[in-house]
């Protein structure tokens, strides 16, 4: 399996509902390093797995779509506990949806799969897996 990762970053703001979060409850920020890596069996007639410059494009363009917000007030997270694993599945389907539309170019098509990784820090991060 081939893989090709971009990165970049998102800052947000957001609570938890939950006993479980403790002081996470309350409203504060976090700063994300996110890593989007694209997998598949076979490189496409050009050699490649995914244009590089394409997936840079498209992953900053859907972190723009979060980055300097309070999540707790996107309607597409109402009732919804934004923890690094959520944030983690909600880019990585972005993205997916993006492949199959062609934003990521005509190649993106024949993806094994997306993998999205959050680092909270240097010491903690998740990460989504999917197939397309």
């Amino acid at each position: 399996m081939f893989s090709v990762t971009v990165r970049d970053h998102m800052m947000v703001a957001h609570s938890f509902r939950g006993e479980v979060f403790g002081p996470a409850q309350g409203l504060h920020g976090a700063t994300f390093v996110v890593d989007a890596t694209f997998r598949r069996a076979e490189l496409d007639a050009d050699g490649i797995v995914v244009d590089i410059g394409r997936a840079t494009e498209e992953l900053r363009a859907i972190l723009a779509e979060l980055n300097y917000r309070n999540l707790d007030d996107e309607p597409a997270f109402a009732g919804v506990n934004t923890t690094t694993e959520v944030l983690c599945r909600t880019v990585a389907d972005r993205l997916a949806e993006r492949a199959h539309t062609g934003g990521l170019g005509p190649g993106a098509r024949e993806l094994a799969g997306i993998t999205v990784t959050l680092h909270e820090s240097h010491i903690a991060w998740a990460s989504y897996e999917r197939s397309l």
